[in-house]
């Protein structure tokens, strides 16, 4: 015969108190998938799967769901604001984000400095530095996360840097105006056309050249660990034709005869080469030109790149350049469109 112990609500208060004042850790887990929400008075959660180990207490917010009688809205607001913040720093910004909208004490966990201290780059006072000549110092954690994640321009703004929302890591784009382009001032080669299918509201566009090379360098804080360069690249000039979307590839040519090379440097003697083929006219293609690692994101990193196809027997031409991108090279496991070479 099983004999269960009940405890009274002041038996139960008191020990709470107790493992508070002994300063036990709680232990922490959780396990959050697919959550939509309803309305926000009501704040029901459907498709939301939430474990929470505090003190000796499990939670289910699945359970609570699936009772009527029961209140999801008052369940959530049991948790202390303590407890939430710490769960947050295991989510990422975007799911942070929608739970700040279920009640009160989400909403305070949300902004909690520490939360978004984990998010950020561990070398963000450098970077906040080297972005922003006179930043605000009176934003908490969340806002420098926020002023980050905008697109930020550098250099006269031929070059924008940002983090990724989602993911909080740091991506660095530089213009085609940015970079050193042979023949760039010879309008019977290049030319720099508007387009609203660029960041920088301008492309360069080639028509015709013996010789093509372009080179470019960057030197910045970059946060430690791996990244990837790309060039990205269109050919056949898009336009707009009574609002549809066009391709003129005329002056397409040249670019089956022989590969383009693409090649990498840093200053601390990394050095990638690789070649190939550019096709698919008519679409914007992000080419691979190598992968660098950063070990010490508190020192500047100086990257310089190049793309070139100097084989003077032949003419090539109706290219489109848009912009050099580094990327984190984890990017290129979750983002489809940097996975064409």
């Amino acid at each position: 015969m099983r004999v269960h112990s009940v405890k009274s609500k002041s038996d139960t208060a008191v020990w709470r108190k107790q493992r508070k004042a002994q300063n036990q850790v709680p232990l922490l887990t959780y396990k959050l998938t697919t959550f939509s929400f309803r309305h926000i008075k009501s704040t029901i959660i459907s498709h939301f799967h939430f474990n929470v180990t505090l003190m000796g207490l499990r939670f289910s917010s699945s359970e609570a769901a699936a009772s009527e009688s029961a209140s999801p809205s008052s369940s959530l607001g049991e948790l202390p604001e303590s407890c939430v913040a710490q769960i947050m720093t295991y989510m990422d910004p975007p799911q942070i984000c929608k739970l700040a909208t279920l009640n009160r004490a989400f909403r305070g966990a949300s902004s909690a400095d520490f939360v978004w201290e984990s998010k950020l780059p561990p070398n963000y006072d450098i970077l906040l530095r080297r972005i922003f000549a006179d930043f605000p110092s009176h934003l908490g954690k969340r806002g420098i996360y926020a002023r980050l994640c905008r697109l930020n321009s550098l250099d006269d703004g031929t070059k924008k840097v940002w983090l990724d929302r989602g993911m909080g890591k740091l991506c660095l784009c530089v213009s085609a105006k940015g970079l050193s382009i042979t023949g760039i001032d010879d309008r019977r080669y290049w030319n720099h056309i508007p387009t609203d299918e660029s960041r920088f509201s301008s492309v360069a566009y080639l028509q015709q050249i013996w010789w093509f090379q372009v080179d470019g360098e960057v030197e910045f804080p970059f946060p430690a660990g791996k990244y990837s360069v790309f060039f990205r690249i269109h050919l056949g000039r898009a336009g707009k034709r009574f609002g549809r979307r066009v391709c003129n590839t005329e002056h397409v040519h040249g670019w089956d005869k022989k590969p383009v090379r693409f090649q990498l440097w840093t200053s601390d003697g990394q050095y990638v080469a690789s070649q190939c083929f550019l096709n698919g006219p008519g679409k914007w293609i992000f080419y691979h030109a190598g992968d660098f690692v950063v070990e010490d994101g508190n020192a500047s990193t100086k990257v310089k790149f190049s793309m070139t196809q100097i084989d003077c027997t032949h003419t090539k031409g109706g290219l489109c350049l848009d912009s050099v991108l580094v990327y984190p090279s984890e990017f290129r496991k979750v983002k489809a469109f940097l996975n064409y070479s």
